[in-house]
Parts: structure tokens; C-alpha cells; sequence
């Protein structure tokens, strides 16, 4: 029975080195053994101090996270630049006394990918995602940090699915 458990571990082992580097997230990386994000400066008309900077650094954690990519601050193999271009409120339903029952906070990103190493896959592209919330409550503190995560990790991870897994 030990034998037998042996020849499975061995042919397992042989099976993903032969494969090459295998990625449980699917992502792609080619050649690039680096990657840098460039800062993403908030361009909206509403100004939201840090949300800028939190997309950044959570671009920056969701490639490290789910590639074995190593983050550098120029030179890189990978390249992620853009801008925030939309932060917004609008209503989306109405009461019977024509009030807002709920609003959305809408954004948008503009990214331009430069692969180094393969420049046929550079493109431009723009995200976007939106939060639903409570037309009675404020866009601060609690609600804003819930928001922002919830918008900021759907556009990350379309960005690398979009760059790194081919969708």
C-alpha cells in the first residue's frame, strides 16, 4: 500500500514539473519575473481624499498576491498606469415622495498595461464598478470603507483578469 502511495506522489510531482509553472488564479506572466504600478492619481471631477492611493497599493497586493511577480518601483516587466476619470453619487430609486431610497457610488479607472517583454499584449482600458447604499446614509467612515472595497476589488480583479488571464 506504501508502494502504491509512492508511484501516485511521483506521478503527481512529474505531472505539474513537466507542465511548466502551473497558477491555481490562471494568470499568465509569461517571461516577467517583475511588475511595477504607477501611482493612479484621482482625475474625477469629486475629489476624494486616499482613494487614489488605496487603489494603487490594492492593485499592487492583488498581483503580488495571486502571481509570483515581484514589485519594483521602476523598470518593470509588467506596467500598470492610469487614472481615477469617474467618482460619483447618483440616485437609483425614488420613494413615493419622490426622495432617493438608494443611491450609487460609481467608479471609474482608465488603465494603460505595458508588457516589456511582449508588447503585442499593451492595452488601454477603462473599469468601472458601483455600490449600492441607503439614500439616509452619509458616504463616510463605515460606509465609504465598505464602498470602496467592494468597487476597488471587482475593477482590481478585472484589470488581471483582463492583462494576466486572457478573459
Amino acid at each position: 500500500m506504501k508502494k502504491i502511495g509512492l508511484i501516485i506522489c511521483a506521478l503527481l510531482m512529474f505531472t505539474f514539473q513537466s507542465c511548466g509553472v502551473y497558477s491555481f488564479t490562471g494568470a499568465d506572466t509569461g517571461a516577467a519575473s517583475t511588475f511595477q504600478v504607477n501611482y493612479f492619481q484621482n482625475e474625477s471631477d469629486i475629489i476624494e481624499p486616499g482613494i487614489d492611493r488605496l487603489f494603487t497599493l490594492q492593485l499592487q497586493d492583488l498581483i503580488q498576491g495571486q502571481t509570483n511577480l515581484s514589485l519594483t518601483n521602476s523598470g518593470g516587466d509588467l506596467v500598470y498606469e492610469g487614472e481615477i476619470i469617474d467618482y460619483y453619487v447618483a440616485p437609483i430609486t425614488a420613494t413615493a415622495q419622490n426622495t432617493a431610497a438608494q443611491n450609487r457610488l460609481t467608479i471609474a479607472v482608465n488603465v494603460r498595461y505595458f508588457n516589456t517583454l511582449d508588447p503585442e499584449k499593451d492595452n488601454e482600458r477603462k473599469f468601472s464598478f458601483y455600490y449600492d447604499y441607503p439614500a439616509n446614509a452619509q458616504l463616510i467612515g463605515a460606509t465609504l470603507d465598505t464602498a470602496l472595497e467592494e468597487i476597488y476589488s471587482r475593477i482590481t480583479q478585472d484589470i488581471f483578469n483582463a492583462t494576466l488571464t486572457n478573459w
